[in-house]
């Protein structure tokens, strides 16, 4: 049923899902000359979507931090578990739609970037660009996607799809203009991962997190960002 309006009913069942944000990005704006990473057709050779959706972190998580940081970890992987089921759902919504879909890992899971390739420190594909593509939102300077409603305030999965779905307005700019004077989360963390021209240490957050902490997540420069 190729012509079927899957958007539609994608949107429907989201809402069901209780997601808090959803979002669809054409496939080809990662063939922009601009972008340099990983490609979802790397992934998917057909890929022609991907549908990026999330939930939203109870700031509860967040204020307890630093000491809390077993509450925030667990937190955090209850809204992967959560993304888990309603991309899994979604997925198969669009395969008896008569398209292939996979689902793509949370961005913090298991699966994810920390662990797919352990000497870049990069996933298979940047679902954080997806988001900037869909309108969901921008980079911030902790390197987390800024999103108006929720801020940076939390946890996204993806879906690869083969089916041309109408694409969503890309976001304004790919950086955030709302943090351009801030640099709360530059100062703020433990390990100095970021610098002030934007970029980030990712082995430095890693080694911290999966080093000194144990496996527990850090949060520090969600925690001050005042967005």
């Amino acid at each position: 049923m190729k012509n079927y309006n899957l958007k539609a009913e994608i949107l429907t069942a989201a809402n069901k899902l209780d997601l808090d944000f959803i979002g669809v990005a054409d496939a080809k704006g990662y063939l922009n000359r601009d972008y340099v990473g990983n490609k979802p057709q790397d992934v998917m050779e057909n890929c022609n979507s991907i549908i990026v959706f999330g939930v939203s972190i109870p700031k509860g998580a967040y204020e307890s931090l630093p000491k809390g940081r077993a509450e925030y970890t667990n937190t955090l992987l209850a809204a992967t578990a959560t993304l888990r089921i309603a991309g899994f759902r979604l997925a198969k919504l669009a395969e008896e739609r008569g398209y292939s879909a996979t689902l793509a890992p949370s961005e913090g899971s298991e699966f994810g970037y920390w662990y797919a390739n352990k000497e870049t420190l990069k996933a298979n594909f940047s679902m954080k660009y997806a988001c900037y593509l869909s309108g969901i939102g921008s980079y911030g300077k902790n390197h987390l996607i800024i999103t108006d409603k929720f801020g940076s305030r939390i946890r996204m999965a993806a879906i690869l799809t083969d089916a041309k779905i109408d694409a969503d307005g890309q976001s304004k700019s790919l950086i955030s203009d709302k943090c351009k004077d801030c640099y709360e989360c530059v100062e703020i963390c433990p390990v100095s991962a970021f610098s002030i021209d934007g970029k980030i240490d990712r082995r430095k957050c890693r080694e911290y997190m999966f080093g000194e902490l144990g496996g527990l997540r850090c949060g520090m420069c969600v925690k001050v960002c005042p967005l």
